[in-house]
């Protein structure tokens, strides 16, 4: 069962769609997140990426500061900038 994801800056929606697995740079260092993970909220890291692995490939953006929330809904990333790498 997929997990949805949605990486955003305030500017606009970067990426978002379903995921199997999604790994994002905190400040308390990598987390990795699978479905049905526990809900929590981390603080990204400045100069961080994220990576969204989805069926075989592998979607990896750069971000800037934010967070990432992760909820029984999915995964959130809020961050000041993002983009696609």
């Amino acid at each position: 069962m997929p997990i949805r994801v949605a990486i955003v800056s305030p500017e606009q929606e970067v990426w978002s769609g379903d995921a199997d697995m999604v790994v994002a740079r905190t400040t308390d260092g990598d987390l990795g997140v699978l479905p049905g993970h526990v809900p929590l909220l981390g603080l990204l890291a400045p100069g961080g990426t994220v990576r969204v692995k989805t069926g075989g490939r592998e979607i990896s953006a750069s971000v800037d500061g934010g967070f990432i929330s992760v909820t029984h809904q999915g995964v959130s990333i809020l961050a000041e900038t993002a983009k696609l790498t």
